[in-house]
């Protein structure tokens, strides 16, 4: 299976809207997230449903939920790198359509940019 570089987006003022989100989170749902995301560096452009889904426009999601409560990860492939671009936290079964917006135009910086737009722990 190819195995995939997950980076975390950071916008122009050096945050990380990925982390801001992820610290907020109870510690299950942090886990089933660490396990999402760590499936996606095994898996890549192959993983599927019921744990990843393409939505539009180059953008996915990763698919977490518990005790009825849905929490996406958006990101998109620049090659074999996956770049988690945004989250959300939803009820319903679908993601807004402004989250995917949000991720395009994260995902079009990035595109001319990756190592200003790629987080980087300090």
């Amino acid at each position: 299976m190819p195995r995939a570089k997950v980076v975390l987006y950071q916008e122009e003022d050096g945050s990380c809207p990925f982390l801001a989100w992820f610290s907020g989170l109870p510690a299950k749902v942090q886990d089933k997230c660490f396990l999402r995301l760590e499936r996606l560096r095994e898996a890549g452009h192959e993983l599927r449903r019921p744990e990843a889904d393409f939505l539009r426009d180059g953008i996915y999601e990763l698919r977490v939920s518990l005790q009825g409560v849905h929490h996406r990860i958006l990101y998109f492939f620049d090659g074999t790198a996956a770049a988690v671009v945004s989250h959300g936290l939803i009820k319903e079964r679908v993601v807004p359509p402004k989250e995917i917006d949000r991720a395009v135009e994260r995902k079009k910086r990035f595109a001319v940019n990756p190592r200003r737009h790629t987080y980087e722990e300090a």
